[in-house]
Protein backbone atom coordinates (compact mmCIF):
# COMPACT_ATOMS: atom_id res chain seq x y z
CA UNK A 1 0.00 0.00 0.00
CA UNK A 2 1.22 3.37 -1.09
CA UNK A 3 1.82 5.82 1.56
CA UNK A 4 -0.83 9.09 1.78
CA UNK A 5 1.38 11.83 2.27
CA UNK A 6 0.57 16.44 2.34
CA UNK A 7 2.85 18.94 2.58
CA UNK A 8 2.67 22.79 0.91
CA UNK A 9 5.85 21.81 -1.91
CA UNK A 10 4.56 19.08 -2.82
CA UNK A 11 4.55 15.43 -1.29
CA UNK A 12 6.02 12.37 -3.66
CA UNK A 13 4.25 9.44 -3.52
CA UNK A 14 6.71 6.78 -2.33
CA UNK A 15 6.62 3.12 -3.63
CA UNK A 16 7.19 1.08 -0.01
CA UNK A 17 5.29 -1.98 -0.24
CA UNK A 18 5.06 -2.08 -3.65
CA UNK A 19 6.71 -4.55 -6.13
CA UNK A 20 9.82 -3.59 -7.08
CA UNK A 21 10.65 -2.09 -10.82
CA UNK A 22 10.97 1.12 -12.82
CA UNK A 23 8.69 3.46 -12.63
CA UNK A 24 7.09 4.79 -16.44
CA UNK A 25 6.73 8.08 -15.39
CA UNK A 26 8.53 10.16 -12.31
CA UNK A 27 8.40 13.57 -12.09
CA UNK A 28 10.82 15.29 -9.72
CA UNK A 29 10.75 19.16 -8.82
CA UNK A 30 8.75 20.11 -11.90
CA UNK A 31 8.57 23.74 -12.51
CA UNK A 32 6.70 24.76 -15.63
CA UNK A 33 6.54 28.61 -16.69
CA UNK A 34 4.47 30.86 -19.27
CA UNK A 35 6.08 34.02 -20.47
CA UNK A 36 3.53 36.60 -20.33
CA UNK A 37 2.79 40.43 -21.12
CA UNK A 38 2.57 41.19 -17.91
CA UNK A 39 6.13 38.68 -17.25
CA UNK A 40 6.78 35.31 -16.29
CA UNK A 41 3.89 32.98 -14.30
CA UNK A 42 4.91 29.92 -12.79
CA UNK A 43 2.54 27.64 -13.56
CA UNK A 44 3.75 24.31 -11.83
CA UNK A 45 5.74 24.46 -8.80
CA UNK A 46 8.10 21.57 -7.07
CA UNK A 47 5.53 18.55 -8.49
CA UNK A 48 6.45 15.54 -7.63
CA UNK A 49 4.33 11.84 -8.78
CA UNK A 50 5.51 8.40 -9.91
CA UNK A 51 3.44 5.95 -12.03
CA UNK A 52 4.48 2.11 -11.73
CA UNK A 53 3.58 -0.15 -15.08
CA UNK A 54 0.45 -1.17 -15.45
CA UNK A 55 -1.11 1.73 -12.98
CA UNK A 56 -3.82 4.14 -13.11
CA UNK A 57 -2.50 7.48 -11.66
CA UNK A 58 -5.52 10.70 -11.95
CA UNK A 59 -4.69 14.05 -11.28
CA UNK A 60 -7.52 16.07 -9.64
CA UNK A 61 -7.78 19.60 -9.30
CA UNK A 62 -10.04 22.45 -10.52
CA UNK A 63 -9.28 24.70 -13.87
CA UNK A 64 -5.85 26.32 -13.56
CA UNK A 65 -4.67 23.78 -10.90
CA UNK A 66 -1.76 22.65 -13.19
CA UNK A 67 -2.74 19.23 -14.10
CA UNK A 68 -2.91 19.38 -17.64
CA UNK A 69 0.00 21.16 -18.38
CA UNK A 70 1.77 18.98 -16.08
CA UNK A 71 0.64 16.36 -18.52
CA UNK A 72 1.54 18.07 -21.20
CA UNK A 73 5.12 18.30 -20.25
CA UNK A 74 5.36 14.78 -19.87
CA UNK A 75 4.73 13.89 -23.78
CA UNK A 76 6.50 17.60 -24.62
CA UNK A 77 3.50 19.62 -26.14
CA UNK A 78 3.50 22.67 -24.03
CA UNK A 79 2.22 25.95 -26.02
CA UNK A 80 5.22 27.80 -27.38
CA UNK A 81 5.03 30.53 -24.26
CA UNK A 82 5.07 27.64 -21.93
CA UNK A 83 8.66 25.51 -21.08
CA UNK A 84 10.16 23.08 -18.27
CA UNK A 85 12.21 25.38 -16.03
CA UNK A 86 12.93 23.24 -13.38
CA UNK A 87 12.80 19.25 -12.19
CA UNK A 88 13.15 16.22 -13.91
CA UNK A 89 10.54 14.06 -16.43
CA UNK A 90 11.37 10.27 -16.79
CA UNK A 91 9.75 8.85 -18.89
CA UNK A 92 10.57 4.92 -18.52
CA UNK A 93 13.84 6.32 -17.19
CA UNK A 94 15.07 8.93 -19.61
CA UNK A 95 14.38 12.97 -18.74
CA UNK A 96 12.53 14.12 -21.52
CA UNK A 97 12.09 17.42 -20.01
CA UNK A 98 14.62 19.51 -22.56
CA UNK A 99 14.31 16.67 -24.95
CA UNK A 100 15.01 17.17 -28.66
CA UNK A 101 11.56 17.90 -30.70
CA UNK A 102 12.60 14.60 -32.80
CA UNK A 103 12.96 12.65 -29.60
CA UNK A 104 9.83 13.33 -28.73
CA UNK A 105 8.31 12.74 -31.69
CA UNK A 106 10.25 9.18 -31.68
CA UNK A 107 8.65 8.91 -28.02
CA UNK A 108 5.14 9.68 -29.40
CA UNK A 109 2.93 6.83 -30.22
CA UNK A 110 4.66 3.92 -29.17
CA UNK A 111 5.55 4.94 -25.72
CA UNK A 112 3.08 7.73 -24.60
CA UNK A 113 -0.32 8.14 -26.17
CA UNK A 114 -2.80 10.75 -25.34
CA UNK A 115 -6.55 10.80 -25.37
CA UNK A 116 -7.22 14.88 -25.39
CA UNK A 117 -10.35 16.35 -24.06
CA UNK A 118 -12.51 17.85 -26.98
CA UNK A 119 -12.86 15.34 -29.60
CA UNK A 120 -14.54 17.95 -31.57
CA UNK A 121 -11.42 20.45 -31.92
CA UNK A 122 -9.08 16.80 -31.95
CA UNK A 123 -10.36 15.14 -34.62
CA UNK A 124 -9.61 17.08 -37.99
CA UNK A 125 -12.86 18.09 -39.74
CA UNK A 126 -12.11 17.74 -43.33
CA UNK A 127 -10.39 14.56 -42.96
CA UNK A 128 -12.50 11.05 -42.46
CA UNK A 129 -11.71 8.96 -39.15
CA UNK A 130 -10.49 5.72 -40.66
CA UNK A 131 -7.58 8.35 -42.21
CA UNK A 132 -6.46 10.05 -39.34
CA UNK A 133 -6.40 6.69 -37.60
CA UNK A 134 -4.34 5.63 -40.22
CA UNK A 135 -1.58 8.33 -40.00
CA UNK A 136 -0.91 7.56 -36.96
CA UNK A 137 -0.07 4.08 -37.42
CA UNK A 138 2.07 4.88 -40.48
CA UNK A 139 4.00 7.40 -38.26
CA UNK A 140 4.95 5.26 -35.57
CA UNK A 141 5.72 2.51 -38.33
CA UNK A 142 3.03 0.35 -37.81
CA UNK A 143 0.94 -1.47 -40.31
CA UNK A 144 -1.96 0.49 -41.77
CA UNK A 145 -4.06 -0.84 -43.84
CA UNK A 146 -7.81 -0.62 -44.21
CA UNK A 147 -8.25 -3.90 -41.92
CA UNK A 148 -5.50 -2.15 -39.37
CA UNK A 149 -7.37 0.78 -39.11
CA UNK A 150 -10.53 -0.88 -39.03
CA UNK A 151 -9.48 -3.09 -35.80
CA UNK A 152 -7.91 -0.01 -34.09
CA UNK A 153 -11.56 1.43 -34.22
CA UNK A 154 -13.23 -1.85 -33.31
CA UNK A 155 -10.64 -2.31 -30.42
CA UNK A 156 -12.29 0.94 -29.04
CA UNK A 157 -15.34 -0.05 -29.11
CA UNK A 158 -16.86 1.48 -32.23
CA UNK A 159 -19.07 -0.79 -33.88
CA UNK A 160 -19.37 -1.15 -37.99
CA UNK A 161 -15.69 -0.25 -37.73
CA UNK A 162 -15.16 -0.71 -41.83
CA UNK A 163 -18.26 1.77 -42.31
CA UNK A 164 -17.65 4.44 -39.88
CA UNK A 165 -13.38 4.73 -41.03
CA UNK A 166 -14.77 6.49 -44.19
CA UNK A 167 -17.21 9.08 -42.30
CA UNK A 168 -15.70 12.20 -41.28
CA UNK A 169 -16.16 13.56 -37.61
CA UNK A 170 -19.04 15.22 -37.66
CA UNK A 171 -21.12 12.55 -38.54
CA UNK A 172 -20.13 10.86 -35.29
CA UNK A 173 -21.92 10.92 -31.95
CA UNK A 174 -19.66 12.84 -29.33
CA UNK A 175 -19.33 9.38 -27.49
CA UNK A 176 -17.62 7.91 -31.04
CA UNK A 177 -15.63 10.61 -31.44
CA UNK A 178 -14.40 10.03 -28.23
CA UNK A 179 -13.56 6.60 -28.95
CA UNK A 180 -11.83 7.32 -32.13
CA UNK A 181 -9.73 9.43 -30.39
CA UNK A 182 -9.47 6.69 -28.08
CA UNK A 183 -8.15 4.08 -31.08
CA UNK A 184 -5.75 6.75 -31.86
CA UNK A 185 -4.14 7.01 -28.26
CA UNK A 186 -3.68 3.17 -28.09
CA UNK A 187 -3.33 2.45 -32.04
CA UNK A 188 0.57 1.60 -31.18
CA UNK A 189 0.26 0.47 -27.96
CA UNK A 190 1.91 2.91 -25.87
CA UNK A 191 3.59 2.12 -22.17
CA UNK A 192 1.83 5.54 -20.79
CA UNK A 193 -1.26 6.82 -21.45
CA UNK A 194 -2.83 10.50 -21.35
CA UNK A 195 -6.15 10.32 -20.83
CA UNK A 196 -7.00 14.58 -20.07
CA UNK A 197 -10.74 14.54 -19.45
CA UNK A 198 -11.66 11.95 -22.21
CA UNK A 199 -15.48 11.72 -20.50
CA UNK A 200 -16.37 15.29 -18.88
CA UNK A 201 -18.62 16.58 -21.96
CA UNK A 202 -20.37 13.41 -22.17
CA UNK A 203 -23.24 11.62 -20.76
CA UNK A 204 -22.82 9.66 -17.53
CA UNK A 205 -23.71 6.32 -18.94
CA UNK A 206 -21.45 7.09 -22.69
CA UNK A 207 -18.67 7.93 -19.78
CA UNK A 208 -19.28 4.71 -17.88
CA UNK A 209 -19.39 2.69 -21.13
CA UNK A 210 -15.99 4.48 -23.05
CA UNK A 211 -13.94 4.24 -19.33
CA UNK A 212 -14.85 0.68 -18.70
CA UNK A 213 -14.04 -0.10 -22.44
CA UNK A 214 -10.55 2.45 -21.92
CA UNK A 215 -10.02 -0.02 -18.77
CA UNK A 216 -10.33 -3.14 -20.32
CA UNK A 217 -7.75 -2.05 -23.55
CA UNK A 218 -5.22 -0.37 -20.88
CA UNK A 219 -5.28 -3.98 -18.73
CA UNK A 220 -5.09 -6.05 -21.90
CA UNK A 221 -1.92 -3.86 -23.37
CA UNK A 222 -0.54 -3.33 -19.27
CA UNK A 223 -0.82 0.50 -20.20
CA UNK A 224 -0.02 2.69 -17.25
CA UNK A 225 -2.92 5.60 -17.28
CA UNK A 226 -2.39 9.09 -16.32
CA UNK A 227 -5.86 10.30 -15.64
CA UNK A 228 -7.03 13.67 -15.59
CA UNK A 229 -10.04 15.04 -14.25
CA UNK A 230 -11.97 17.37 -12.00
CA UNK A 231 -14.09 14.89 -10.65
CA UNK A 232 -12.37 13.36 -7.54
CA UNK A 233 -15.60 10.74 -6.95
CA UNK A 234 -14.33 9.59 -11.10
CA UNK A 235 -11.46 9.44 -10.47
CA UNK A 236 -11.18 7.40 -7.06
CA UNK A 237 -13.49 5.05 -8.79
CA UNK A 238 -11.26 4.54 -11.43
CA UNK A 239 -7.76 5.12 -10.37
CA UNK A 240 -5.28 3.29 -8.05
CA UNK A 241 -3.54 6.51 -6.58
CA UNK A 242 -4.73 10.07 -6.85
CA UNK A 243 -2.68 13.66 -6.65
CA UNK A 244 -4.69 16.40 -5.81
CA UNK A 245 -3.43 19.81 -7.15
CA UNK A 246 -4.00 23.07 -6.68
CA UNK A 247 -2.21 26.45 -7.54
CA UNK A 248 0.35 24.50 -8.88
CA UNK A 249 1.32 22.32 -6.54
CA UNK A 250 0.64 19.18 -5.56
CA UNK A 251 -1.28 19.33 -1.84
CA UNK A 252 -2.00 15.60 -0.83
CA UNK A 253 -1.22 12.07 -2.56
CA UNK A 254 -2.19 8.98 -1.83
CA UNK A 255 -4.24 6.12 -2.33
CA UNK A 256 -7.38 6.57 -3.86
CA UNK A 257 -10.12 5.10 -1.11
CA UNK A 258 -7.88 6.28 1.59
CA UNK A 259 -7.37 10.14 0.37
CA UNK A 260 -11.37 9.72 -0.25
CA UNK A 261 -12.05 8.78 3.25
CA UNK A 262 -9.23 10.59 5.49
CA UNK A 263 -8.76 13.89 3.61
CA UNK A 264 -6.04 16.06 5.42
CA UNK A 265 -5.11 19.04 3.63
CA UNK A 266 -8.19 21.67 3.20
CA UNK A 267 -8.40 21.83 -0.02
CA UNK A 268 -8.94 18.10 -0.43
CA UNK A 269 -11.49 18.43 2.05
CA UNK A 270 -13.28 20.71 0.05
CA UNK A 271 -13.18 18.74 -3.41
CA UNK A 272 -14.67 15.77 -1.18
CA UNK A 273 -17.15 17.45 -0.06
CA UNK A 274 -18.59 19.03 -2.98
CA UNK A 275 -18.10 16.83 -5.93
CA UNK A 276 -21.70 15.91 -6.84
CA UNK A 277 -20.97 12.60 -7.40
CA UNK A 278 -19.96 11.80 -3.82
CA UNK A 279 -22.63 14.33 -2.29
CA UNK A 280 -24.89 11.66 -4.06
CA UNK A 281 -23.24 9.09 -2.35
CA UNK A 282 -23.49 10.45 0.53
CA UNK A 283 -26.97 10.63 0.57
CA UNK A 284 -27.61 7.48 -0.08
CA UNK A 285 -24.98 6.13 2.68
CA UNK A 286 -26.63 8.18 5.23
CA UNK A 287 -30.49 6.90 4.11
CA UNK A 288 -29.04 3.56 4.70
CA UNK A 289 -28.08 4.99 7.96
CA UNK A 290 -30.79 6.16 8.84
CA UNK A 291 -29.88 9.18 8.80
CA UNK A 292 -32.08 12.37 7.47
CA UNK A 293 -30.57 13.13 4.31
CA UNK A 294 -32.20 16.72 3.90
CA UNK A 295 -29.73 17.34 6.24
CA UNK A 296 -26.94 16.95 3.60
CA UNK A 297 -28.89 18.76 0.62
CA UNK A 298 -28.35 21.68 -0.92
CA UNK A 299 -31.86 23.69 1.11
CA UNK A 300 -34.86 22.65 3.63
CA UNK A 301 -38.29 21.94 2.37
CA UNK A 302 -39.44 25.00 4.57
CA UNK A 303 -37.38 26.69 2.76
CA UNK A 304 -38.90 26.27 -0.60
CA UNK A 305 -42.40 26.47 0.76
CA UNK A 306 -41.47 30.49 2.12
CA UNK A 307 -40.07 30.37 -1.67
CA UNK A 308 -43.21 29.11 -3.31
CA UNK A 309 -45.86 31.35 -0.89
CA UNK A 310 -43.56 34.93 -2.43
CA UNK A 311 -43.33 33.35 -6.02
CA UNK A 312 -47.48 32.88 -5.68
CA UNK A 313 -47.80 36.45 -4.05
CA UNK A 314 -45.46 37.87 -7.45
CA UNK A 315 -47.27 35.86 -9.81
CA UNK A 316 -50.49 37.43 -8.84
CA UNK A 317 -49.49 40.72 -10.02
CA UNK A 318 -47.84 39.78 -12.44
CA UNK A 319 -50.45 37.64 -14.26
CA UNK A 320 -52.87 40.90 -14.06
CA UNK A 321 -50.88 43.25 -15.46
CA UNK A 322 -48.32 41.48 -18.10
CA UNK A 323 -49.33 38.22 -19.97
CA UNK A 324 -53.09 38.64 -20.55
CA UNK A 325 -55.85 41.95 -20.30
CA UNK A 326 -57.71 41.85 -16.81
CA UNK A 327 -60.58 40.91 -18.34
CA UNK A 328 -58.76 37.27 -19.52
CA UNK A 329 -56.84 36.92 -16.69
CA UNK A 330 -55.94 33.07 -15.27
CA UNK A 331 -56.07 32.22 -11.36
CA UNK A 332 -53.13 31.18 -10.60
CA UNK A 333 -52.62 27.33 -9.83
CA UNK A 334 -49.96 25.93 -7.75
CA UNK A 335 -47.90 24.76 -10.63
CA UNK A 336 -46.03 27.24 -12.19
CA UNK A 337 -46.18 25.01 -15.51
CA UNK A 338 -48.16 22.22 -16.93
CA UNK A 339 -47.03 20.43 -20.07
CA UNK A 340 -49.09 18.08 -21.46
CA UNK A 341 -48.82 15.76 -24.48
CA UNK A 342 -45.96 17.47 -25.82
CA UNK A 343 -44.98 15.98 -28.97
CA UNK A 344 -42.14 17.81 -31.67
CA UNK A 345 -41.60 16.14 -34.98
CA UNK A 346 -39.04 17.07 -37.32
CA UNK A 347 -38.95 16.53 -41.07
CA UNK A 348 -35.29 15.51 -41.74
CA UNK A 349 -33.94 15.26 -45.55
CA UNK A 350 -33.04 11.82 -46.84
CA UNK A 351 -32.18 12.79 -49.89
CA UNK A 352 -33.14 15.12 -52.75
CA UNK A 353 -37.19 15.22 -52.67
CA UNK A 354 -37.11 13.24 -49.94
CA UNK A 355 -37.43 13.56 -46.40
CA UNK A 356 -38.51 11.30 -43.13
CA UNK A 357 -39.84 12.61 -40.13
CA UNK A 358 -37.83 12.01 -36.36
CA UNK A 359 -40.15 11.92 -33.25
CA UNK A 360 -37.31 14.29 -31.03
CA UNK A 361 -40.01 14.46 -27.86
CA UNK A 362 -43.26 12.01 -28.24
CA UNK A 363 -46.40 12.97 -26.04
CA UNK A 364 -44.32 14.32 -22.56
CA UNK A 365 -46.79 15.47 -19.68
CA UNK A 366 -45.63 17.07 -16.35
CA UNK A 367 -46.07 19.37 -14.11
CA UNK A 368 -44.03 21.96 -12.31
CA UNK A 369 -45.10 23.03 -8.90
CA UNK A 370 -44.58 26.83 -8.00
CA UNK A 371 -41.48 27.57 -6.17
CA UNK A 372 -39.57 24.22 -6.62
CA UNK A 373 -37.10 22.70 -8.73
CA UNK A 374 -38.68 19.88 -11.47
CA UNK A 375 -35.16 18.14 -13.22
CA UNK A 376 -35.55 16.57 -16.55
CA UNK A 377 -32.80 13.72 -16.58
CA UNK A 378 -31.78 11.62 -19.64
CA UNK A 379 -28.93 11.15 -22.18
CA UNK A 380 -28.29 12.71 -25.27
CA UNK A 381 -31.03 12.82 -28.08
CA UNK A 382 -33.29 12.31 -25.21
CA UNK A 383 -35.30 15.37 -26.00
CA UNK A 384 -34.83 17.41 -22.88
CA UNK A 385 -33.36 20.09 -24.64
CA UNK A 386 -35.90 20.23 -27.14
CA UNK A 387 -38.35 20.01 -24.49
CA UNK A 388 -36.64 23.46 -22.07
CA UNK A 389 -36.58 25.22 -26.11
CA UNK A 390 -40.83 24.88 -26.56
CA UNK A 391 -41.44 25.52 -22.94
CA UNK A 392 -39.42 29.00 -24.00
CA UNK A 393 -41.31 29.67 -27.22
CA UNK A 394 -38.45 29.19 -29.18
CA UNK A 395 -39.43 26.10 -30.85
CA UNK A 396 -43.08 25.41 -31.79
CA UNK A 397 -44.29 22.30 -30.73
CA UNK A 398 -46.32 19.69 -33.11
CA UNK A 399 -49.08 18.77 -31.09
CA UNK A 400 -49.75 19.04 -27.26
CA UNK A 401 -49.66 22.60 -24.82
CA UNK A 402 -47.88 24.34 -22.37
CA UNK A 403 -49.85 26.01 -19.69
CA UNK A 404 -47.67 28.84 -17.86
CA UNK A 405 -50.00 30.32 -14.79
CA UNK A 406 -53.17 29.00 -16.10
CA UNK A 407 -52.95 30.16 -19.59
CA UNK A 408 -51.98 28.13 -22.77
CA UNK A 409 -48.88 29.52 -24.29
CA UNK A 410 -49.60 28.87 -27.66
CA UNK A 411 -52.54 31.43 -27.30
CA UNK A 412 -50.17 34.43 -26.94
CA UNK A 413 -49.91 37.26 -28.90
CA UNK A 414 -46.73 39.43 -29.84
CA UNK A 415 -47.14 41.31 -27.07
CA UNK A 416 -48.38 38.82 -24.53
CA UNK A 417 -45.29 36.59 -26.05
CA UNK A 418 -43.04 39.61 -25.11
CA UNK A 419 -44.34 39.92 -21.54
CA UNK A 420 -43.73 35.71 -20.88
CA UNK A 421 -40.62 36.25 -21.76
CA UNK A 422 -40.05 38.95 -19.06
CA UNK A 423 -41.22 36.28 -16.79
CA UNK A 424 -39.41 32.80 -17.87
CA UNK A 425 -35.47 33.20 -18.68
CA UNK A 426 -33.22 30.85 -19.98
CA UNK A 427 -30.00 30.39 -18.42
CA UNK A 428 -27.84 28.27 -20.78
CA UNK A 429 -24.96 25.61 -21.03
CA UNK A 430 -21.98 27.28 -22.13
CA UNK A 431 -20.99 30.09 -20.23
CA UNK A 432 -18.46 30.92 -22.92
CA UNK A 433 -21.24 31.10 -26.06
CA UNK A 434 -23.92 32.74 -24.20
CA UNK A 435 -22.69 35.55 -23.46
CA UNK A 436 -21.45 38.45 -26.57
CA UNK A 437 -17.72 38.98 -26.43
CA UNK A 438 -18.31 42.55 -27.56
CA UNK A 439 -20.53 43.67 -24.61
CA UNK A 440 -18.92 44.56 -21.18
CA UNK A 441 -20.63 42.54 -17.91
CA UNK A 442 -22.47 46.17 -17.42
CA UNK A 443 -24.13 46.10 -20.92
CA UNK A 444 -25.20 42.55 -20.72
CA UNK A 445 -26.93 42.27 -17.69
CA UNK A 446 -28.51 45.88 -18.71
CA UNK A 447 -29.70 44.74 -22.05
CA UNK A 448 -32.89 42.74 -21.22
CA UNK A 449 -33.75 45.36 -18.78
CA UNK A 450 -33.41 48.04 -22.12
CA UNK A 451 -35.28 45.68 -24.22
CA UNK A 452 -37.92 45.96 -21.83
CA UNK A 453 -37.99 49.38 -21.30
CA UNK A 454 -37.57 49.47 -17.86
CA UNK A 455 -36.12 52.12 -15.61
CA UNK A 456 -33.40 55.22 -17.18
CA UNK A 457 -29.89 55.38 -17.43
CA UNK A 458 -29.41 55.30 -13.38
CA UNK A 459 -31.93 53.16 -11.94
CA UNK A 460 -30.65 50.18 -14.82
CA UNK A 461 -27.39 51.08 -13.39
CA UNK A 462 -28.30 50.67 -9.47
CA UNK A 463 -30.34 47.44 -11.22
CA UNK A 464 -27.43 46.13 -12.31
CA UNK A 465 -25.32 46.31 -9.23
CA UNK A 466 -27.83 44.94 -7.01
CA UNK A 467 -27.81 42.07 -9.03
CA UNK A 468 -24.03 41.54 -8.99
CA UNK A 469 -24.16 42.01 -5.30
CA UNK A 470 -27.04 38.78 -5.53
CA UNK A 471 -24.57 36.45 -7.52
CA UNK A 472 -21.53 37.51 -4.98
CA UNK A 473 -19.71 39.23 -8.53
CA UNK A 474 -17.93 42.48 -7.44
CA UNK A 475 -19.26 45.43 -9.11
CA UNK A 476 -15.83 46.25 -10.37
CA UNK A 477 -16.60 43.46 -12.99
CA UNK A 478 -18.97 45.51 -14.79
CA UNK A 479 -16.17 47.19 -16.75
CA UNK A 480 -14.95 43.72 -17.63
CA UNK A 481 -15.63 41.45 -20.97
CA UNK A 482 -16.49 38.09 -20.86
CA UNK A 483 -12.99 36.48 -21.68
CA UNK A 484 -11.49 38.16 -18.46
CA UNK A 485 -13.19 36.45 -16.40
CA UNK A 486 -13.34 32.69 -15.41
CA UNK A 487 -15.95 29.66 -16.55
CA UNK A 488 -17.90 29.99 -12.89
CA UNK A 489 -17.70 34.39 -13.36
CA UNK A 490 -18.81 33.61 -16.73
CA UNK A 491 -21.92 31.23 -15.33
CA UNK A 492 -22.63 33.70 -12.49
CA UNK A 493 -22.69 36.93 -15.26
CA UNK A 494 -25.24 34.44 -17.00
CA UNK A 495 -27.94 33.87 -13.90
CA UNK A 496 -27.59 37.85 -13.34
CA UNK A 497 -28.50 38.47 -16.56
CA UNK A 498 -31.65 36.07 -16.11
CA UNK A 499 -32.70 37.61 -12.87
CA UNK A 500 -32.76 40.92 -14.33
CA UNK A 501 -36.37 40.99 -15.37
CA UNK A 502 -37.30 39.17 -11.85
CA UNK A 503 -38.60 36.41 -13.34
CA UNK A 504 -41.04 34.22 -11.77
CA UNK A 505 -39.46 30.38 -13.89
CA UNK A 506 -35.52 29.81 -15.09
CA UNK A 507 -35.27 27.35 -17.26
CA UNK A 508 -31.29 26.08 -16.80
CA UNK A 509 -30.18 24.12 -19.71
CA UNK A 510 -27.15 22.07 -18.35
CA UNK A 511 -26.06 25.19 -16.30
CA UNK A 512 -23.36 23.84 -14.46
CA UNK A 513 -22.27 21.03 -16.75
CA UNK A 514 -19.01 23.08 -17.97
CA UNK A 515 -17.85 24.06 -14.81
CA UNK A 516 -15.39 22.25 -12.21
CA UNK A 517 -16.62 20.71 -9.21
CA UNK A 518 -16.21 23.54 -6.90
CA UNK A 519 -17.51 25.75 -8.86
CA UNK A 520 -20.51 23.93 -9.81
CA UNK A 521 -21.48 24.06 -6.04
CA UNK A 522 -20.78 27.18 -5.97
CA UNK A 523 -23.31 27.89 -8.34
CA UNK A 524 -25.77 25.39 -7.31
CA UNK A 525 -25.86 27.01 -3.98
CA UNK A 526 -26.18 30.39 -5.58
CA UNK A 527 -29.46 29.30 -7.24
CA UNK A 528 -30.73 27.36 -3.73
CA UNK A 529 -30.35 30.74 -2.17
CA UNK A 530 -32.14 32.74 -4.64
CA UNK A 531 -34.92 30.48 -4.83
CA UNK A 532 -35.22 30.53 -1.37
CA UNK A 533 -34.85 34.56 -1.31
CA UNK A 534 -36.78 35.25 -4.56
CA UNK A 535 -39.15 32.55 -4.93
CA UNK A 536 -38.26 31.29 -8.00
CA UNK A 537 -39.34 28.15 -10.23
CA UNK A 538 -36.90 25.80 -11.75
CA UNK A 539 -37.14 23.68 -14.78
CA UNK A 540 -33.38 22.15 -14.37
CA UNK A 541 -32.01 20.25 -17.44
CA UNK A 542 -29.17 17.83 -17.12
CA UNK A 543 -27.82 14.65 -17.84
CA UNK A 544 -25.99 14.17 -14.27
CA UNK A 545 -27.90 12.25 -11.69
CA UNK A 546 -25.88 13.36 -8.49
CA UNK A 547 -26.18 17.14 -9.41
CA UNK A 548 -29.92 16.46 -9.58
CA UNK A 549 -30.29 14.81 -6.12
CA UNK A 550 -28.20 18.21 -4.59
CA UNK A 551 -30.76 20.36 -6.30
CA UNK A 552 -34.41 18.80 -7.45
CA UNK A 553 -37.68 18.54 -5.72
CA UNK A 554 -38.84 16.04 -8.72
CA UNK A 555 -37.67 13.90 -11.44
CA UNK A 556 -38.63 13.82 -14.38
CA UNK A 557 -36.36 10.75 -16.49
CA UNK A 558 -36.58 10.80 -20.64
CA UNK A 559 -35.62 8.19 -23.03
CA UNK A 560 -35.21 8.73 -27.00
CA UNK A 561 -38.08 11.03 -26.34
CA UNK A 562 -40.16 9.65 -24.11
CA UNK A 563 -41.01 10.54 -20.30
CA UNK A 564 -40.50 7.17 -18.91
CA UNK A 565 -40.53 8.15 -15.19
CA UNK A 566 -41.34 10.45 -13.07
CA UNK A 567 -41.78 10.96 -9.11
CA UNK A 568 -39.96 12.72 -6.13
CA UNK A 569 -36.21 12.86 -5.83
CA UNK A 570 -35.98 10.31 -3.34
CA UNK A 571 -38.81 7.63 -4.46
CA UNK A 572 -36.77 7.97 -8.22
CA UNK A 573 -32.90 7.12 -6.13
CA UNK A 574 -34.34 5.02 -3.76
CA UNK A 575 -36.46 2.79 -6.24
CA UNK A 576 -35.97 3.40 -9.80
CA UNK A 577 -39.23 1.72 -11.37
CA UNK A 578 -37.11 1.45 -15.45
CA UNK A 579 -34.32 -0.43 -16.05
CA UNK A 580 -33.04 2.69 -18.23
CA UNK A 581 -33.29 4.71 -14.77
CA UNK A 582 -31.39 2.10 -12.91
CA UNK A 583 -28.58 2.02 -15.49
CA UNK A 584 -28.24 5.93 -15.34
CA UNK A 585 -28.10 5.70 -11.70
CA UNK A 586 -25.74 2.67 -11.78
CA UNK A 587 -23.42 5.23 -13.84
CA UNK A 588 -22.34 8.17 -11.29
CA UNK A 589 -19.53 8.04 -10.79
CA UNK A 590 -18.36 6.48 -6.83
CA UNK A 591 -21.45 5.83 -6.95
CA UNK A 592 -20.53 2.38 -5.54
CA UNK A 593 -17.77 3.35 -3.25
CA UNK A 594 -18.16 2.93 0.33
CA UNK A 595 -18.14 6.28 1.90
CA UNK A 596 -19.27 7.22 5.55
CA UNK A 597 -22.27 9.70 5.19
CA UNK A 598 -20.36 12.61 7.42
CA UNK A 599 -17.24 12.78 4.53
CA UNK A 600 -17.51 15.84 4.12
Amino acid sequence: MTEKTTAPSGPEITDAGEPGGRPILEIRDLEITFTTGSGDFKAVRDAHLKIMPGETLAIVGESGSGKSTTALAAIGLLPNNGRVTGGQILLDGEDVAHAHEKRLIELRGNTIGMVPQDPMSNLNPVWKIGYQVRETLKANGRPDGPADVARALADAGLPDAERRAKQFPHEFSGGMRQRALIAIGLACAPKLLIADEPTSALDVTVQRKILDHLQTMTAELGTSVLLITHDLGLAAERADKVVVMYQGRVVEAGPSLELLRNPLHPYTQRLVAKAPSLASRRIQVAKEAGIEASDLLTSSDEAKERAAEKAEATAVGAVESEVVPAAKAAVPTDDALIVENLTKVFKLRTGVGRGTDFTAVDDVSFRVPRGTTTAIVGESGSGKSTVAQMVLQLLKPTSGRIVFDGIDTATLDRRQLFAFRRRVQPIFQDPYGSLDPMYNIYRTIEEPLRTHKIGDRASRELKVRELLDQVALPQSAMQRYPNELSGGQRQRVAIARALALDPEVIICDEAVSALDVLVQAQVLNLLADLQERLGLTYLFITHDLAVVRQIADSVCVMERGRLVETGTTDSVFDSPQQEYTRALLDAIPGGKLLLPPEVA
